[in-house]
């Protein structure tokens, strides 16, 4: 009960958080957690859609990840079963080349408290660069693309996966591996899991 107090406490103060104040849609934290999960999703920051609706993976690429996960909208969304915590939890913005990388501000003031709380997390999905470089410093060096072919390595705690973007549909169609061989023994684990 104490955890799920602190939870709480935690998850509304992060809500009501206005660090990065000045953000081009103002700050919006999304995240969902909650001490029971057993599957810790990190991604990189929301997207404009995300910040509009309030809930996270509301969007295509949501569609794709929990068609790989093998889950309905229902799991997926249930806190107890289910965290996001995203490498920075308010929309960015956009640049040149798409939305803007997660704020540096997010990370040290959150990322540790809220881990922390997770002490039942069995599998971590780790989606792109930022969240690669946070959670597995040591390969920083890789790209990518050598990060998830390199999934044996730190399976079955964790499962390192390209974006599930529409823009990705290139990067799938070149690396069939990932779909053929990835995707089925991570169903498998997560229906062990939920």
């Amino acid at each position: 009960m104490a955890g799920t107090n602190r939870s709480t406490h935690l998850l509304k103060d992060i809500r009501n958080c206005s660090i990065c104040d000045g953000l081009p849609l103002g700050p919006r934290p999304i995240v969902q957690f909650s001490p029971s999960a057993k599957l810790l999703i990190v991604g990189q920051a929301p997207g404009r859609i995300t910040h509009n609706k309030g809930v996270p993976f509301d969007d295509p690429s949501g569609d794709r990840l929990r068609i790989w996960l093998g889950i309905d909208r229902e799991t997926f969304y249930d806190a107890r079963s289910v965290a996001i915590v995203p490498m920075g939890f308010c929309f960015p913005g956009t640049g040149k080349g798409g939305d803007l990388p997660p704020r540096v501000e997010c990370a040290p003031a959150w990322r540790d408290r809220i881990l922390e709380t997770l002490a039942h997390v069995e599998l971590t999905l780790i989606i792109g660069r930022y969240a690669i470089d946070w959670h597995r410093p040591e390969m920083r060096h890789l790209s990518v693309t050598e990060a998830v072919r390199s999934w044996e390595s730190v399976w079955p705690e964790q499962l390192i996966l390209p974006h599930p973007s529409p823009r990705n549909n290139r990067w799938l169609k070149q690396n069939p591996w990932f779909e053929g061989n990835v995707i089925p023994t991570l169903r498998t684990r997560i229906a062990e899991l939920l």
